[in-house]
């Protein structure tokens, strides 16, 4: 199921080409465009890149929605299930999938950023639990888009699901610093599950304490993942029963 998902990917590469591309255009704009203008006490790449890996992350994961999406409505989730395929490894499959592509467009993050002068300071430990939180919020941001790839009624539906994951972390620290921000957003921006994800690998990779930020992060990832697997099987035997 998940090489299925990469070949259909690959089918599309003008999709593939946006979600590789879009990041790094962002991360440029962010840079060089508006970073002359914003004070985070350090150089505005430094601060900026993390922001960036869940934007990326963000973007990558909702697109299963539409995947799933699409499937419902060509048929071929019947025709798996006529072969005795039960909803987890379809599900599971697009999860796989939207994960790979993921680091896929997070190491070409990455290496723009350091042609740019991105310079992260963490240890071989602090880049393992950077990728772990990463990678962790990647997994439960796609178990939710499979979710409502299943509750929405077409992929254009989906795709609405697309820009709103895609703005969730423009009121989070991931660009500015959340003390900036008027009273009444700061209470949401800091307890947001966005600002602690950032915060967690952002202080990670600039070798910072980060205290209990990462295990708060990964609490709202294990969260966010048990609902939406749950809420995903409810939805797939209803709609594909």
């Amino acid at each position: 199921m998940s090489g299925r998902t990469v070949r259909l990917s690959r089918r599309t590469p003008d999709a593939l080409i946006t979600a590789l591309a879009l990041p790094v255009m962002l991360l440029l704009v962010f840079v060089y465009f508006l970073g002359g203008a914003i004070d985070t006490g350090t150089r505005y790449v430094t601060y900026v890149v993390p922001g960036v890996l869940l934007l990326c992350a963000g973007f990558g994961a909702s697109t299963t929605a539409g995947a799933v999406a699409e499937d419902l409505k060509n048929g071929i989730i019947d025709r798996f299930r006529s072969l005795d395929i039960g909803g987890t490894p379809i599900l599971a499959g697009h999860v796989v999938a939207s994960t790979a592509r993921n680091l896929l467009a997070t190491a070409l993050v990455l290496g723009v950023a350091f042609a740019i002068g991105f310079r992260p300071s963490a240890t071989a430990a602090g880049w393992l639990a950077a990728t772990g939180v990463l990678v962790a919020y990647v997994l439960a941001l796609s178990w939710f888009s499979a979710a409502v790839g299943l509750f929405v009624k077409s992929p254009e539906a989906a795709g609405g699901f697309t820009f709103f994951v895609s703005f969730l972390p423009y009121p989070s620290s991931a660009f500015v610093p959340t003390h900036t921000m008027p009273s009444w957003l700061r209470g949401f921006s800091d307890h947001q599950p966005v600002t602690q994800v950032v915060e967690s690998v952002r202080g990670l990779l600039l070798g910072q304490a980060v205290g209990a930020t990462p295990w708060v992060a990964l609490a709202w990832c294990a969260g966010i993942l048990t609902v939406s697997a749950v809420a995903a099987g409810v939805l797939f035997g209803r709609r594909a029963g």
